[in-house]
């Protein structure tokens, strides 16, 4: 019965357009939604798509006992809009059971339509609720198969989870996803993908971000839909996106390229200090090395004499020398050492 109505209205829009002025979105729910209202929503937020949100209602109306709805009424938009038809069975009075547009245990279906298209959504050959259309829009149905593709491509990323895996499927499954949305001629289907694939929850943001910055499809879409929905929330709403993402990724390369500098320039400082230090710390350490070899025993002698604070006159006594003999001999001391008084001398050997 539901497909006898279906080819009827399609063959009376078809040769009798005048007879239907106004859309017609009709269905069916199981019969566990039978009590519960369906909603019709227009989405101009391409951003709460999937979701219940109040403000974006603009029709309720209860299924009769085989589960049938219809709405109709000639107040949509006469471009293509995004819309959607959902059920639950939370209240409408219970504003915190829509939360952030959640609600457990709901049904719902996105897709694209006019003031003049009539849709149905019939239970399919498996009697599940919401999962095919029919429409005399042929762009009606684009997001099913976009989901199918999504579908796809989960299966892809998850057969084999390794970093190789995910970046080949990622240049494969955005490519794959865009040219679809290309090949449909219609820029609110590429918005979808977008969307999907903009999402920052998405593992897929990271690469969207990499492929934003060499994929010139992204402002070609922009032309697109300023082209065909000039002024459109949808437009805005990307132009804008798009001009902060690419902002957000110009930022981020900048400062990727600051702070390299930054990190180059500490790490020239770094190792200049560190080369001073080394110098610095030989230099100090070559009377204890180097210099000592080149003393004399009597040298050695005269020096453990001044470091225990001996007297010129004491140390000749101690070493059966004249004065004038060890002040010789610490004068030649000195200039081994590279020091100029005794000072000098216990400074520098107060360090070891």
């Amino acid at each position: 019965m539901k497909w006898i109505r279906g080819i009827l209205w399609i063959f009376l829009i078809t040769f009798f357009p005048e007879v239907y002025g106004q859309y017609e979105f009709s269905g069916y729910v199981d019969h566990e939604n039978t009590e519960s209202n369906i909603y019709l929503s227009l989405i101009e937020d391409y951003r709460k798509m999937s979701g219940i949100y109040p403000e974006q209602i603009i029709q309720k109306v209860r299924p009769d006992s085989t589960g049938y709805f219809v709405f109709t009424e000639n107040n949509l938009p006469i471009q293509n809009r995004m819309y959607r038809i959902h059920t639950d069975n939370c209240s409408d009075e219970d504003a915190t059971v829509h939360f952030n547009g959640i609600c457990l245990n709901s049904q719902e279906i996105l897709f694209i339509a006019k003031n003049d298209d009539h849709i149905s959504l019939p239970f399919t050959k498996e009697q599940e609720a919401f999962c095919e259309i029919i429409s005399t829009n042929e762009r009606s149905n684009t997001f099913l198969k976009v989901d199918s593709i999504i579908e796809n491509m989960r299966y892809a990323f998850s057969s084999y989870r390794s970093e190789a895996n995910r970046k080949v499927n990622s240049i494969k499954w955005f490519k794959t996803l865009q040219e679809f949305g290309k090949n449909q001629q219609e820029p609110l289907t590429e918005l979808y993908i977008y969307a999907f694939l903009s999402n920052k929850s998405n593992n897929l943001y990271a690469y969207y971000l990499q492929d934003l910055k060499q994929n010139e499809y992204y402002d070609n879409l922009l032309e697109r839909l300023q082209k065909q929905y000039p002024n459109s929330p949808y437009t805005n709403q990307y132009s804008t996106e798009l001009a902060a993402d690419k902002f957000s990724v110009a930022i981020k390369k900048e400062t990727t390229s600051y702070w390299t500098w930054i990190i180059a320039l500490l790490l020239v400082l770094s190792g200049t200090v560190n080369i001073l230090l080394f110098m610095k710390l030989k230099k100090q350490q070559k009377p204890s090395t180097s210099f000592e070899k080149r003393l004399t025993q009597q040298e050695k002698k005269i020096l453990d004499l001044i470091l225990q604070e001996k007297t010129n006159k004491e140390i000749a006594s101690l070493l059966f020398l004249s004065v004038s003999t060890i002040k010789t001999h610490i004068n030649n001391l000195y200039k081994k050492i590279e020091v100029d008084s005794r000072e000098e001398v216990k400074a520098l050997y107060k360090k070891r």
